[in-house]
């Protein structure tokens, strides 16, 4: 079974997608950490995040396991993930990494942005999650105090909004749910309302 879950940041699919995996006993990539990993490593390395060929060449090497998730997950190497997921030579590295996970014999989850219209778009489940963006600001704003950044709540909402904007008009692998994907708002819902909803989605495509 090959489960896809994708939305806009802050949302809930990250924590949905890990509690899916371990629910169904599948493996999971979190494939925004990839271009996150890609951004750090270009500015670590003082690649210019414009700079499309750099940026897909470290995009070709790139391993996860050579950062802390806690520094992927700041929000400067956040919106400069944005910027690097935005070149389409970076998203071609990366393709067949996604695409050959995603064909784990016995399934798998990933949770992304193009994963069920462009990683996998023959997956047996899509979810698209989102939230209204002031709730998700209020979310992202509470995760980055807790990790000592110094930020607004109105800096972060406006932050999303121009994530938001960048990753949907993109013309490589746009941020899009898929048309058969069920959407699940996580507005008004408690992470626990979250996972129950998305199971029965699961159930009741399997039957």
């Amino acid at each position: 079974m090959i489960i896809t879950i994708d939305g806009t940041t802050s949302s809930g699919k990250g924590t949905l997608a890990k509690r899916l995996a371990k629910h169904y006993g599948l493996p999971h990539l979190d494939t925004g950490l990839l271009y996150r990993a890609v951004a750090k490593a270009a500015l670590t390395a003082g690649v210019d995040l414009k700079d499309e060929d750099g940026c897909a060449r470290l995009a070709a090497g790139v391993e996860l396991g050579a950062f802390h998730e806690l520094e992927l997950r700041s929000s400067g190497v956040g919106a400069a993930a944005s910027v690097v997921a935005s070149l389409p030579a970076v998203r071609r590295a990366l393709f067949e990494l996604q695409r050959n996970f995603a064909q784990h014999k016995g399934g798998a989850l990933l949770d992304g942005r193009d994963i069920g219209t462009v990683i996998a778009p023959d997956a047996d489940v899509k979810l698209w999650v989102d939230a209204a963006v002031e709730e998700r600001a209020r979310r992202r704003f509470l995760e980055l105090s807790s990790m000592g950044e110094k930020v607004t709540e109105a800096g972060v909402l406006e932050q999303l909004k121009e994530r938001d904007a960048r990753d949907a008009a993109r013309t490589d692998a746009p941020m899009k749910p898929a048309e058969d994907a069920v959407w699940i708002d996580t507005t008004r819902m408690t992470p626990d309302e979250c996972m129950a909803k998305a199971i029965e989605v699961i159930e009741t495509r399997r039957r």
